[in-house]
């Protein structure tokens, strides 16, 4: 099954297009094929992607 492609934004770390799938969310994390950046979807409409967090550990705080 094929998944259509509802947009493309633009990468925030390389600037190369970035496909946003039809079926995502606001809040998912890919990747972005050129550079290998975690992107988070900020915005579906219009779309929009920021580096995504990173995830540290709190050392048992």
């Amino acid at each position: 099954m094929q998944k259509v492609m509802q947009a493309a934004a633009e990468c925030p770390e390389c600037a190369a297009p970035v496909a946003i799938e039809a079926d995502a969310r606001s809040g998912e994390i890919i990747e972005c094929l050129d550079c290998r950046s975690e992107l988070e979807i900020a915005s579906v409409e219009p779309p929009a992607l920021t580096l995504a967090p990173e995830v540290e550990e709190d050392w048992g705080e």
